[in-house]
């Protein structure tokens, strides 16, 4: 009932934000759709648009993987693009071809997965200006990397339909710097945002490379919304993250993290200290730790994203979120969400 109740307000919500179009095609624009897709209608304020709240690259026929929109007077940015982003920005009705700038959290691939997608269908269906993302080291060569997989459709359709656009000059990746204290990374007439480096590598893994994973931090004329990315506790993410209106911060469900602090140690016992289980159980966020970070940061509301639950009860929910909200309010005052997709806040 609880599930239900969720997904009957996302809906509600999305509705009450932007109005469908007639057409759920023409939301994607195109020319297989019959021209350009209409206009986004202009809501003013700040909405954050979860499309996509799967913890974890593993595929899911329910929910997208990391995804968020926030959208600022209708103009949308796009917060990681895991699989299934593309289609929830359709879904959604923010659309695709409006996202102008991209901000990765880090370069896991199902914070990652559509952005080949997405930059070759905003080509392929009539994008014009400039798509830029900004994000921790590798970001530039990961959107040059997304250019090249569609090089040969971007030579086919430019000789054989006549696009002119170019697409290296049109798709631009921007490092941005990792610190322990937050650093404006972007700031146009709508929105600030800053970035801090948070928890999801450990050291022993820093150490060895040089990629970074991050939490971001947007401001806008009437809201503040933070994403903590993925990340064990994290003071770094305590800093940016004061008296902010919207905490979207990732969440493991506590039996998941012992399991994996079990089998992690169990690997490293057996001469693998550099495993699965163990970067599960170090580098995620528990219930307790939500509320630890969101209590110490001030913040007004906690949404839990990037969801890792437990198994199903036998005969109950297919996906429990009790254990969530319990163990948020446990440490918490103040209001908790369980984010589903295409909620709009």
């Amino acid at each position: 009932m609880l599930v239900g109740a969720v997904q009957v307000c996302a809906a509600g919500l999305l509705s009450a934000v932007w109005a469908p179009d007639s057409n759920a095609q023409q939301a994607g624009g195109g020319p297989a759709t019959g021209g350009p897709p209409a206009p986004v209608p202009v809501r003013p304020g700040t909405w954050l648009v979860l499309l996509g709240t799967r913890g974890g690259p593993g595929i899911d026929l329910t929910r997208a993987q990391s995804s968020s929109a926030v959208v600022v007077d209708g103009r949308p940015y796009l917060i990681d693009c895991g699989y299934g982003a593309l289609r929830q920005l359709v879904a959604s009705h923010v659309g695709y071809l409006q996202v102008d700038t991209i901000f990765f959290t880090h370069l896991h691939d199902d914070h990652t997965g559509d952005l080949a997608a997405l930059l070759s269908y905003q080509w392929t269906n009539g994008k014009t200006t400039s798509t830029d993302a900004y994000g921790p080291f590798g970001t530039p060569d990961m959107v040059r990397a997304a250019v090249a997989f569609s090089r040969a459709n971007f030579e086919i359709r430019t000789i054989d339909e006549g696009h002119t656009v170019n697409a290296d000059q049109q798709f631009h990746g921007h490092e941005v710097p990792a610190s322990a204290t937050p650093v404006q990374i972007f700031k146009d007439d709508r929105v600030t945002v800053s970035a801090v480096e948070n928890g999801h590598y450990p050291p022993r893994a820093t150490a060895r490379m040089p990629h970074r994973s991050l939490a971001l931090r947007v401001d806008t004329k009437d809201r503040s919304i933070v994403f903590s990315g993925d990340t064990p506790y994290s003071q770094n993410l305590v800093k940016l993250a004061h008296n902010a209106d919207l905490f979207v911060c990732e969440v493991i469900e506590q039996g998941v993290l012992e399991q994996m602090r079990q089998r992690g140690a169990a690997a490293v016992a057996a001469g693998n200290p550099n495993n699965v289980f163990r970067h599960v159980a170090e580098t995620h966020s528990s219930p307790a730790d939500v509320a630890r970070m969101a209590t110490e940061a001030n913040v007004r509301t906690v949404v839990l994203n990037h969801q890792v639950p437990g198994a199903a009860t036998p005969g109950g929910l297919a996906y429990p979120i009790s254990g969530f909200i319990d163990g948020v309010r446990n440490g918490f005052a103040g209001e908790v969400i369980v984010g589903d997709d295409l909620m709009v806040l």
